[in-house]
């Protein structure tokens, strides 16, 4: 009975895709810095967005925030109302849906800081508001103060 209970203890431990162990355990979690206002309600969803994707994410309340955006390189056309900046560097201004931060973050575009959402688009994550959705593009901020379009999101469900 014992080499019973062996066998399949050692079949359990090699069979692909069958596993006691926590499938997360191993692979590397991706950071954020999130820089925001400490009243922002919006943000700690975005941020609440962040960690149902896998992200550990930590918030900061600079007195000076503008000065933050300005350092790290967000314009006024890309602006909106937090910043993150992950553990590489990369910078993620708005409701940027995570998603993309981790495709941007696993391959990330020669010559780019990061990737905006400008404004508050209704619907973005932490921007929910029952249905309601408004079309937007997640912006591509490049190092020498250029921008293109990285993706559209012409409907809700692309942001999951």
């Amino acid at each position: 009975m014992k080499l019973l209970v062996k066998i399949a203890a050692l079949f359990v431990l090699v069979l692909p895709g069958v596993s006691v162990a926590d499938e997360t355990a191993g692979k590397a979690v991706d950071q954020l810095t999130v820089y925001k206002s400490p009243t922002c309600g919006c943000c700690k969803v975005w941020i609440n967005h962040l960690e149902e994707y896998g992200f550990e994410a930590t918030t900061e309340h600079p007195a000076d925030l503008d000065g933050v955006k300005r350092r790290l390189g967000i314009t006024s056309q890309t602006a909106s109302c937090h910043t993150g900046v992950s553990s590489q560097g990369y910078v993620f201004e708005g409701h940027v849906p995570a998603k993309y931060i981790k495709t941007f973050i696993e391959n990330p575009p020669e010559n780019a800081i990061g990737l905006s959402v400008p404004a508050m688009p209704l619907g973005s994550p932490g921007m929910e508001m029952e249905d309601r959705f408004h079309p937007y593009k997640v912006i591509q901020m490049n190092k020498d103060g250029t921008m293109q379009v990285y993706a559209s999101v012409d409907e809700q469900a692309q942001q999951y």
